[in-house]
This record gives structure tokens, sequence and C-alpha cells, in this order.
């Protein structure tokens, strides 16, 4: 069954590199526009948007402000006129001891926090006024494996993170669904992209793939299809569900 987003207008958060990217491509490779967010690097954002053509543009903006965030959102309409999906897919996860200092842990705390829960609750927040009153849309939210069985002792901000984002979408579920509004998270395991380096370096990745089912690690590639039928709309009567991407390594 071949996936067909023609005419859709998507805003993928955190779409300069790793699944982001990964869900960029698939994404206008099935025929929608791509807004491609990025944080720091416009040069690799630009190249995305180039790469993947059909009017893709990049917009710039620091999830941990708030009011970034919102002008986030405000600056896609300005230029697409209309948004039928929004994949909140950027993330951090900040290594943080407890046994450490105080504010350290607190100031890691916050800033997960910010950039996973809060930045997708005000997008999902913007999206769901205007998919109410446009005719509809649908939200994907990347969640982690870690929000359901639980992460090592130094991520615990980035589980409890990923926990709330599960929650979120399920509630968008349960109280949009009459005014059309579809959201559904998708689980990813561990997955090879430049933020799971520092774990590979200090676990190895001998340890990482002890865990799977499966006998290699999960790319990018892996899960951005899931994405793309996700946003089609062959599965809206799926709304509030999790699909797990993780290569067995956790089922549930």
């Amino acid at each position: 069954m071949k996936v067909d987003l023609s005419g859709q207008k998507i805003l993928v958060t955190g779409a300069s590199r790793g699944i982001g990217r990964a869900i960029a491509i698939q994404l206008a490779g099935a025929g929608a526009q791509v807004a491609v967010h990025y944080y720091r690097n416009s040069n690799t954002a630009q190249r995305v948007a180039d790469e993947i053509g059909g009017g893709a543009q990049t917009f710039q903006a620091d999830l941990c402000k708030p009011v970034e965030v919102l002008q986030l959102f405000e600056n896609v309409l300005a230029e697409f006129g209309r948004l039928h999906a929004i994949v909140n897919n950027a993330g951090i996860a900040m290594s943080s001891e407890v046994e450490g200092d105080d504010i350290a842990f607190a100031d890691a705390w916050s800033k997960t926090m910010l950039v996973n829960l809060h930045a997708s609750g005000l997008l999902c927040k913007k999206a769901i006024e205007h998919f109410t009153c446009c005719g509809g849309g649908r939200i994907i939210n990347i969640s982690s494996r870690a929000a359901f069985r639980g992460d090592t002792a130094d991520y615990l901000a980035y589980a409890a993170s990923k926990g709330g984002v599960v929650s979120l979408t399920r509630s968008i579920a349960r109280a949009y669904g009459k005014q059309g509004v579809k959201a559904f998270i998708v689980a990813p395991g561990f997955t090879l992209t430049d933020m799971a380096d520092d774990f590979i370096k200090k676990y190895g990745e001998s340890y990482v793939k002890s865990d799977l089912a499966l006998t290699s690690i999960t790319k990018p590639e892996d899960i951005a299809p899931t994405i793309a039928f996700l946003a089609s709309g062959l599965a809206d009567h799926a709304t509030g569900t999790t699909i797990d991407i993780n290569a067995g390594s956790y089922v549930h």
C-alpha cells in the first residue's frame, strides 16, 4: 500500500538530523510539503530542505524558550497557510546523576522538560486550535521506549519527560477526536543518532545490542515510514495508540 501525502503540509521539529531528518525525507517522498525545524545549524537544515524539495522550508526556534516555540508555529502558518499534521520529534537526553550536584541535576531536569514535554505541549495546543477550525489534522508525538520500561539512573528526566508525552497524546486523542484531531505516539527504542553517541561511548554498542531481539540497532530510516503512514489518514481509528519501534527490546 503506497502512502500518498500529496497536498499535505507538515511541520517536523528537530528535522535537520537524525530521526527528524529521516521523517522529513519520508514525508516529502510521499508528496508532503515539509516545514523543517532546526535549533542551531541552519546550513544542515537547508541541506535537508534542498534535498527533499517540494517547497520545503526551514524554520529556526529554541524549544527551551516558550516564546520561540509559539513563534515557530505562527511562522510556519504564515508561510504555509495551513498545516495538516505536526510531528513533535525534537528531543534532548541529558545525563544527570542523582548522587551528583543538586543544581546541575535541576538544570538538566528543567531543560529536558522544556524541550521534550513543554515545547511539545505548546505546539500541540497551537495545532489543536488550528485543526479544530480548519477541518482537522494529525498530531504525531515521538516518545520513547523509556516512557514505558524506564531508563538508566542517569536519564531519569528523559524517561519522565517521554512519559508525559504519552499522557499528553492520549488525552488529546480522547478529548478532540470529534473535532477532527487525531493523535498518535511513536515510541522508538535505542536508535543510531548523534544524540545516542554519548550513550554508546559510555556503555558500549554490545551493551545496547544485548537488549535487542533483532541483530541490528534501529536506524532513523526504520522509524520514518510509520510516521508517513500515520500522517496519511490510513490509521485514524488507531488514534491515541502507541506504536513501538524498538527491535523487540520492550514489548507491552
